[in-house]
């Protein structure tokens, strides 16, 4: 086991969204921007921006990384890029103001039509319906879940017509 695979969660944390030099095995050396590292296997997962923002992805195993040098520190708006890379297309088109009122309009509708619904997580994103089921940001079908297929696919249905309606 090697120094950095030693290291703990917090102590990896610490390089999430900053520019790094990997240096690995057989003189391999890899640089990008943490998006994170797995807690497991303590590999290390970079992204490079590319021309035209194409985003390359890549990861360094964790038993392979021999060295890592923070290069430079990610600001707010580099933060925000790396958070966006893995973000369903949809979600992309709504800025939080934007999420803020679908959510609040979704369950408003809910509660009118006599649905028990609450808000859940820290920051209040994810609709709980019933204990049951969530609904994560943009608040669409897409993003209902449930063990219960039964309400699943009801609460579904509901979404889907309350969002024609709304068009």
């Amino acid at each position: 086991m090697n120094d950095w695979q030693r290291k703990s969660p917090l102590d990896w944390e610490t390089y999430v969204n900053k520019m790094v030099k990997v240096a690995a095995i057989e003189k391999h050396e890899y640089e990008g921007w943490v998006l994170t590292v797995d807690p497991v296997s303590a590999s290390i997962v970079l992204a490079t921006f590319l021309e035209n923002e194409k985003v390359s992805v890549s990861v360094v195993l964790g038993h392979a990384v021999q060295e890592v040098k923070i290069l430079k520190e990610g600001d707010d708006e580099m933060k925000q890029r790396l958070s966006c890379i893995f973000a369903p297309e949809e979600s992309k088109a709504y800025s939080p103001e934007e999420h803020e009122k679908r959510k609040n309009d979704l369950k408003t509708w809910l509660e009118t039509n006599h649905i028990p619904v609450t808000e859940q997580g820290e920051s209040g994103r994810t609709l709980c319906v019933a204990g049951v089921l969530t609904i994560d940001p943009p608040y669409g079908p897409e993003e209902c879940s449930s063990s219960n297929e039964i309400i699943l696919s009801r609460v579904q249905g509901l979404i889907q017509g309350y969002l024609e309606k709304q068009q």
